[in-house]
């Protein structure tokens, strides 16, 4: 009798778990968040500093581990490692690793939705979603037309031909573009037809941007007001209040593409009558890039790293927020495309310590030093006569220049003069390795601050090391394991309920 009652519950059971199976939806809103040059070393050096400024301290494991001092997305359930090389190189670049997310193929470094050869394109899991009725948006803090959010639009032999990207964004039909701007849209006319004939609409200040909340209107372009370096948003340190945040951005993407919500169509329902009903019960796909991440690692600068990973995470909120309203419809995703920078968590004169309360004192980013401060000074010999110069200093990095070391001094004083005094007599091979092409002070800087910190760097480019996944929701649990970058694409298709095989030809 033992034994037939435990045959009857064992075959129950498994009707049970086969019959939910069969009934189990893919999930409808599904988000993407790609943080830029964000590696477990980002990671960590972030929570050890939202540890130490939550007045805790992060050489203590029950502070570090307090839910408080952790990222949102260190806390989804699910957690996944991706190989991040390319078709010919163990340090990817952004279009080829994006490449492997959006179409699940390996590409050279430079090229974007395409082989290797640049003689055959392929559809981005962005379109395949979009052609299967599901609405599409794609947001960046960096220019919109950049390599990792063209790759969710646009096929081109070369990450550089943003004129033909931004023509291929207008082309797209996506509903929702935001962030950065666009390189050539100003001067290009070729481009602004494209933009205007394909029916967008661009919004470029504050109140009009976070109306869309309100009032949602299909096939918008949202451009925060002020653009910092290259068309993109300041770094999350210097954002005036005037701008849109990465999170603030997220949610209003989110109230465009989720626009046959209750609450939205009570506020608006002439909106909902006239709104034009295609994709509206499909669900969508969000892709949301931390660009500035791996702009600030490649300038060897942590904290603006730090703060515009905090940012990047706070839109990761957003979208966990939603989740709790549809917890068995929506999937999030959130990795990194490589590491940059050969960030380390320890530096040599630090050993076993860990300090990050110096980075307290850094109040802006090196775009901003560069920008703001160095173009008003002028060379009067050495640093250490330029009193004006090290109250900048104390001011924007909360360095003292009395506190250093004589070879921490002798580096200041050396780039002082270098960037300051037009004085740089170093061979092309010593700059590049001192300073990687970056104003001399200004990095040298930053890394007696990082340093000070215990944060080294190796590199003021792109490193080859694996990259964490996390996960939570429906279908989570295909990001579990340790896998290629391209099998990401793969598993999203497979989570959209795309019956196509990536890679699938344009």
């Amino acid at each position: 009798m033992k034994k037939i009652g435990l045959a009857v519950v064992f075959v129950t059971t498994m009707f049970t778990l086969a019959a939910t199976a069969a009934f189990a939806s893919n999930p409808k809103y599904v988000f993407f968040f790609l943080g830029d040059g964000m590696a477990n070393a980002q990671i960590q050096a972030t929570e050890a500093y939202l540890t130490t400024a939550n007045g805790d301290s992060a050489t203590l494991a029950t502070d570090l581990q307090k839910s408080e001092n952790r990222l949102k997305m260190t806390q989804m359930p699910v957690h996944g490692m991706q190989m991040t090389y390319d078709a010919y190189a163990l340090m990817t670049d952004s279009a080829s690793s994006a490449t492997a997310f959006s179409c699940g193929i390996k590409t050279k470094s430079g090229v974007i939705n395409m082989n290797p050869e640049s003689t055959v394109s392929y559809k981005s899991v962005a379109q395949l979603a979009h052609e299967k009725g599901m609405k599409v948006g794609v947001i960046s803090s960096v220019s919109l037309d950049h390599a990792t959010p063209a790759a969710y639009y646009a096929s081109v032999p070369s990450r550089d031909n943003y004129a033909d990207i931004e023509i291929q964004l207008a082309e797209s039909g996506y509903e929702f573009f935001g962030g950065g701007g666009m390189k050539k849209y100003d001067t290009d006319e070729a481009v602004q037809t494209a933009i205007e004939e394909n029916g967008y609409t661009i919004l470029n200040d504050r109140e009009s941007i976070m109306a869309l909340n309100n009032e949602p209107m299909d096939k918008v372009i949202c451009i925060n007001p002020w653009l910092q370096d290259s068309s993109a948003m300041p770094y999350a340190i210097d954002r005036p209040e005037t701008n849109v945040s990465l999170a603030e951005m997220t949610q209003v993407a989110i109230s465009v593409l989720h626009g046959d919500n209750e609450e939205q169509s009570n506020k608006n329902s002439s909106w909902k009558k006239n709104r034009s009903r295609q994709n509206s019960h499909n669900g969508f796909f969000l892709m949301v890039e931390g660009g500035k991440i791996d702009w600030a690692c490649h300038a060897n600068d942590a904290m603006a790293a730090i703060g515009d990973t905090l940012a990047f995470d706070d839109a990761v909120g957003v979208a966990l927020e939603f989740y709790k309203k549809y917890p068995n419809d929506t999937l999030i995703i959130v990795t990194g495309d490589h590491e940059t920078g050969g960030m380390t968590i320890g530096h040599a004169t630090t050993k076993y310590g860990a300090h990050y309360e110096k980075l307290l004192g850094q109040t802006n980013s090196f775009v901003y030093f560069n920008q703001e401060v160095l173009p008003k000074f002028g060379c009067r010999g050495s640093l250490s006569a330029d009193s004006d110069m090290l109250e900048k200093i104390y001011e924007k990095f909360g360095l003292v220049y009395s506190d250093l070391n004589d070879y921490q001094k002798e580096k200041l004083d050396d780039a002082y003069v270098q960037s300051v005094c037009g004085g740089n007599t170093n061979s092309e091979a010593k700059n590049t390795y001192l300073y990687g092409g970056y104003d001399a002070l200004t990095v040298t800087l930053t890394h007696i601050l990082n340093e000070n910190a215990s944060i080294g760097w190796t590199s003021y480019s792109h490193t080859g090391v694996p990259v964490s996944v996390f996960a939570t929701g429906a279908d989570a649990e295909l990001f579990n394991g340790f896998y290629d970058n391209t099998d990401i694409a793969k598993k999203i298709a497979k989570a959209l309920n795309i019956h196509e095989s990536l890679p699938v030809l344009k």
